[in-house]
């Protein structure tokens, strides 16, 4: 199970009958009633001595819509030996993330209101849609330049509801996101635990979230809202990844230290939801000396 842009390598036993093997691929595809591509990819593999006529049989994929598939696959990964997994936290955060529906102010509504009840789409992590800056937020922060972001990215959602399975983009669950370019500030070193939460304002979906500058440890994951008194983490040989796909109607949690300094874009994978403002930025202090400190930009740096 990959998501846009994720990688995992695969350690494979070449032990078979001398033959050639067709190793195929197919889309995933967890939210309703979107179109997409449901054409599969096919390669083989090939030993050598194999006659070039031979047969290869075709690999049985899944279902296009299999979560227990995909259940299935992330059940199996593991670190290959018992990792270096923080255990003692110092920040924990809970980001919702999904799409949202926002009001129209189009002067052109037919052509750019589509969306449910007319609106347009958005995306979302706490329910705050990502605004891109017209500068380098890493610029702007190395050089003090004042207005373009602000530091108040909230640890939690700013409204609690049955995230999963009752948030209608409507009264008493108001979900229509804030837009804003907020950031959250770690100090150097802080080990984090952030639980990812799947919502259905619009519809539950696998989203692949993926953050610039880490590798992180997923240490549990499971459907619906996120229980920590029933959570089950793997805090012995989680796999270390960059980029997870939570669940639909789902949640995952990740660890990692804050040991790299600087200013780290973290989104969804899937491009028309990252358009659409399903991101946040984490900056990372700096430490002490020049090892744990941001470096200076180079001599021939482009400027904006």
């Amino acid at each position: 199970m990959l998501g846009p842009g994720q990688t995992i390598n695969v350690l494979v036993t070449t032990d078979q009958p001398i033959g050639k093997y067709s190793m195929a691929m197919g889309a995933y595809m967890s939210a309703k009633g979107v179109q997409f591509q449901n054409i599969s990819a096919i390669a083989y593999f090939q030993y050598l001595g194999a006659v070039p006529s031979s047969i290869a049989l075709p690999a049985q994929l899944p279902s296009f819509n299999d979560n227990l598939a995909v259940k299935t696959v992330m059940d199996g990964l593991r670190s290959l030996n018992p990792v270096n997994v923080p255990k003692e936290i110092d920040t924990n955060l809970f980001y919702t993330i999904g799409l949202n529906v926002q009001k129209c102010r189009s002067k052109t509504p037919k052509n750019n209101c589509q969306a449910t009840n007319n609106g347009v789409m958005a995306a979302s992590m706490n329910n705050i849609s990502f605004i891109k800056p017209n500068i380098s937020l890493l610029e702007a922060y190395y050089k003090k330049i004042n207005g373009y972001y602000t530091e108040d990215f909230p640890d939690v959602p700013l409204k609690f509801y049955d995230f999963v399975n009752g948030a209608p983009n409507n009264i008493p669950n108001d979900t229509q996101a804030l837009n804003g370019t907020r950031t959250k500030v770690l100090e150097y070193g802080t080990r984090v635990q952030l639980i990812l939460q799947d919502t259905g304002i619009v519809s539950t979906e696998n989203h692949p979230i993926h953050l610039h500058g880490y590798s992180f440890y997923v240490v549990g994951y499971g459907t619906g809202n996120y229980d920590p008194q029933t959570a089950d983490f793997n805090l012995v040989d989680p796999p270390y990844m960059n980029t997870i796909g939570v669940p639909v109607g789902g949640w995952a949690a990740i660890r990692f230290v804050a040991d790299n300094p600087g200013v780290w874009f973290m989104h969804c994978h899937l491009e028309i939801h990252l358009s659409w403002g399903l991101s946040m930025v984490f900056i990372v202090k700096n430490g002490h000396g020049e090892l744990e400190t941001l470096p200076h930009p180079p001599a021939d740096l482009p400027q904006c």
